[in-house]
C-alpha cells in the first residue's frame, strides 16, 4: 500500500507522520521545493507536540519521504489522501477552489483503480464535483473518490490521530473501502461508512453544533455575570442532566476563533440559501460569537474607563495552547481591539516569540510573564497554557500599577482563590 498526502500544513503533515510511523509507506507532497526542503529534514510548517521527533523517525526509517513533483508523488499511489487546511478570510468564508484545483491538478498522474481520499473541509457536494470533473477530462479511467472529516486538535493532535474514537468515511462502493479500510484499521476500531454526502454534512454538523454550544453557553454566562448567578455552578448542574451530559460543551469561556468552526456553520448557510432553507439558529451563531469576542475590552473599559495610555499585559497569542498558530487566534483579535483603543500592549507567549506587522513595532513582547505584569493596570489571560497555571501570583501582582486579572476561561482560578487585593474578572460570575 502506497499513500500520498497532499497539502502539508498541519492537518496533512500529522496525518503523513502518523501514516509512516506505522509502517506505511508515505510521500508527502508539497506545493513548493522550500516546503519540501524543511519537511524532509525533519521540521514541521508549525508546533505541534511530539511532531518535528516523529517526522525524524520516519524518515530515518524510510517510510516517509517528501517532494513537490506532483507526477513522481501521485502516479504510484495507491491512496491520494487530499488535506489542505481550506483557506478562510477574515469573514471566514473559505476558499474552496484552492483545494478543488489542486486536487483537479493531479487528475493526469493518477494510475486506474487509485482512491482520492478529501479530508479537507469542503462544502457538501464537493467530492461529487471533482467525481464529474476527473470522468469529464478523462477516457474510460477509473479512480474512486471518498471524504473522511478529519478531526484533529492543535496541540494534541498525534494522539488524537493515532487513539481515534471513530473515523467517519463516506464511499460510493467496495472498491474505495478495500483501499482505505487497511489504512485507517490500524488507528480506530470504530469505522463507520457513510454515503459520500452523510460524510462530508457530518463535519458540518459537528461543527456547527459546536459553534452553537459555545455560543449559547456564553450568552447565558453574560446573564449571570447581570444576575449575580455564578456561571460555574449553573455549568455544574447542566453537566449532571443525562440530557446534556459531562463532556458537553457548557464552559463559558472565550469566543471561538480560528476560522475552523466558523468556517462550517458558513458552508451550511451558504447552502440553505441556495436551497432556499431557513437556518436562523445557524444564522444568528456568528454574530453572538462576534460581539462576544468584545467582552474582554467591554470589561477593560467598565473598569479603568477610557484606555487610552493605560498599560495592559497578554498571557498567550496561539490559536491555543500547544501550537504557535497566531491565524485568527481571538488573543490576536483581542490585542487588535486594544490597539484601536490606544493601550500600551504587552504580551508573552511561551511559544510565539514574533509577530506580524502591524503588531510587531506596536506590541511589547516580554521575554516572560514577568515582563506582562509589571506596572501594566490589568492582564488578559488569554492562552491556556499549562505553565501558566505555575506563575507565581503572589509574587506578580503586587508588580502590577493595578491588581487586576480578566480570565476570560477560568482558567487559573484555583490559583487565586487565596490572593487578596485582586479584581479577578471571569466570565459568567460577577467578583
Amino acid at each position: 500500500m502506497r499513500v500520498c498526502v497532499y497539502g502539508l500544513w498541519h492537518l496533512g503533515t500529522v496525518t503523513a507522520a502518523c501514516l509512516a510511523s506505522r509502517g506505511i509507506s508515505t510521500v508527502g507532497l508539497a506545493e513548493t521545493p522550500a516546503a519540501a526542503a524543511e519537511l524532509s529534514a525533519g521540521k514541521a510548517p508549525l508546533f505541534e507536540p511530539g511532531l518535528d521527533a516523529l517526522l525524524a523517525q520516519d524518515l530515518q526509517d524510510g517510510t516517509l519521504r517528501f517532494t513537490n513533483d506532483v507526477a513522481a508523488a501521485v502516479s504510484s499511489a495507491d491512496l491520494l489522501w487530499v488535506n489542505f487546511d481550506t483557506p478562510v478570510d477574515d469573514n471566514d468564508v473559505a476558499d474552496v477552489g484552492y483545494v478543488l484545483d489542486r486536487v483537479r491538478g493531479t487528475f493526469p498522474h493518477l494510475k486506474d483503480g487509485a482512491v482520492v481520499l478529501i479530508s479537507s473541509q469542503v462544502p457538501v457536494g464537493s467530492t461529487a464535483l471533482l467525481e464529474h470533473d476527473f470522468a469529464a477530462g478523462t477516457k474510460g479511467r477509473k479512480v474512486f473518490f471518498a471524504y473522511s472529516p478529519e478531526n484533529l486538535r492543535l496541540g494534541d493532535a498525534i494522539r488524537v490521530f493515532t487513539q481515534s474514537e471513530r473515523i467517519v468515511i463516506g464511499v460510493r462502493d467496495d472498491d474505495a473501502r478495500k483501499v482505505i479500510e487497511p489504512v485507517l484499521k490500524p488507528f480506530c476500531d470504530t469505522l463507520l461508512w457513510t454515503r459520500v454526502e452523510s460524510a462530508e454534512m457530518v463535519k458540518h454538523a459537528l461543527n456547527s453544533y459546536l459553534a452553537t454550544c459555545v455560543t449559547f453557553t456564553n450568552e447565558i454566562a453574560t446573564i449571570c455575570e447581570s444576575v449575580s448567578a455564578d456561571m460555574s455552578e449553573v455549568e455544574a448542574a447542566l453537566r449532571l442532566d443525562p440530557r446534556i451530559g459531562k463532556k458537553a460543551y457548557v464552559r463559558a469561556g472565550s469566543a471561538f476563533g480560528g476560522g475552523t468552526l466558523a468556517r462550517d456553520v458558513q458552508f451550511l448557510k451558504s447552502i440553505a440559501k441556495e436551497r432556499e432553507v431557513r437556518v436562523p439558529v445557524l444564522a444568528a451563531v456568528l454574530e453572538s460569537n462576534d460581539h462576544h469576542k468584545g467582552w474582554v475590552v467591554r470589561h477593560l473599559r467598565r473598569q479603568l474607563g477610557a484606555l487610552a495610555g493605560k498599560r495592559v499585559g497578554v498571557l498567550g497569542l496561539a490559536y491555543k495552547a500547544g501550537t504557535d498558530a497566531i491565524r485568527r487566534s481571538v488573543a490576536i483579535e483581542v490585542i487588535e481591539e486594544l490597539m484601536v483603543e490606544g493601550v500600551d500592549v504587552t504580551v508573552f507567549d511561551p511559544k510565539v516569540a514574533a509577530l506580524p506587522e502591524p503588531f510587531n513595532s506596536a506590541v511589547t513582547i516580554a521575554s516572560s510573564a514577568n515582563g506582562v505584569f509589571n506596572s501594566s493596570e490589568a492582564v488578559v489571560l488569554a492562552t491556556e497554557w499549562p505553565q501558566f497555571r505555575e506563575l507565581d501570583f503572589a509574587t506578580l501582582v503586587p508588580s502590577m500599577k493595578r491588581a487586576m486579572l480578566i480570565d476570560q476561561n477560568a482558567f487559573v482560578s484555583k490559583q487565586l482563590a487565596n490572593l487578596s487585593g485582586l479584581d479577578y474578572i471571569v466570565a459568567g460570575k460577577v467578583r
